[in-house]
């Protein structure tokens, strides 16, 4: 087998993901003529041609692909490993990284947060606020240990979910007068950006009510959908987190549908005891907030 390190795996990475070869040397703390010597090493190691000339520029070639995949894979499973080990040496130390949309931080778990890290304040702890596609794809990466999202309409490979809360789905339209229309004139829609996994809810509860979902705006804050309702650029589905607390916003019609949240992380992952101790914990708050 060849005799591969992980420094060489890590150059190969950098390359990958940053702008330039010298923004890629800066990243892991070594100079471009050392990155290119490692790298070189790699290709002779190997015996696999990773750089192809495009101008005065070198970018990976087709044949880098499953070895940058490999790397990925690799350098995720060695952040375990060092992670698992600090663990073991510190008890209740080490770092976790998670990651959440905005819902979960500021309805459902704020609370359960704030006493996670007040209960262990020499945990690393480190909050994302992304949308359901782009945390999981921090998952995969391995730059999350755990994130709380929609669940996703399929299957994501070597990610494992559990079910939390759900929330429910009302439409919400610009004046009272528009409620009494049939499903089939409601709209133009305001609504979750294309991929977005609250986006294929929506436009599934409109399918099954016999609407059309003719899209004239996008946004992934629900606060901004609202806003846009009120100002009549559109009708809007949204979750039941975001139904309006005064008057003077759009009104709110029928229950459409529901959106589930569920905690996801890597399915062959090195345990990790915080992400643990929180996940216990979320699902116990999900169960308190559902049995009040």
């Amino acid at each position: 087998m060849p005799n591969l390190t992980v420094q060489q795996l890590e150059y190969l990475v950098a390359v990958a993901d940053a702008p330039t070869w010298a923004m890629a040397a800066a990243a892991v703390g070594v100079t471009p003529s050392a990155m290119s010597q490692g790298l070189a090493e790699l290709e002779r190691r190997i015996g696999i041609r990773l750089f192809e000339r495009d101008g005065r520029r070198r970018v990976l070639a087709v044949a880098a692909e499953p070895v940058l995949a490999h790397a990925r894979e690799v350098l995720a499973r060695t952040v375990d490993l060092a992670r698992y080990s600090d663990q073991l040496r510190e008890g209740r130390g080490g770092s976790l990284r998670v990651g959440m949309i905005d819902a979960a931080v500021v309805v459902h778990f704020s609370h359960t947060l704030r006493r996670f890290r007040a209960e262990r304040p020499e945990l690393d702890l480190r909050l994302t606020v992304a949308s359901s596609a782009t945390l999981l794809d921090l998952l995969r990466r391995a730059t999350l240990d755990l994130a709380v999202c929609v669940e996703p309409p399929g299957l994501v490979e070597s990610i494992a979910i559990a079910p939390l809360t759900s929330e429910t789905l009302f439409v919400h339209a610009p004046h009272p007068g528009h409620l009494d229309r049939p499903p089939r004139e409601w709209g133009p829609w305001v609504t979750f950006p294309a991929g977005a996994h609250t986006r294929s809810v929506i436009q599934q509860a409109l399918r099954r009510a016999g609407a059309p979902f003719d899209v004239v705006a996008e946004s992934h804050q629900p606060e901004v959908l609202r806003e846009m309702v009120r100002l009549g650029l559109g009708w809007a589905v949204l979750p039941s987190t975001a139904q309006p607390s005064d008057t003077a916003n759009p009104a709110v019609g029928p229950a459409i549908g529901q959106r589930r949240l569920v905690v996801a992380r890597r399915a062959d992952a090195v345990p990790n005891h915080a992400g643990e101790a929180l996940e216990h914990e979320l699902h116990e708050a999900a169960g308190a907030r559902e049995g009040a």
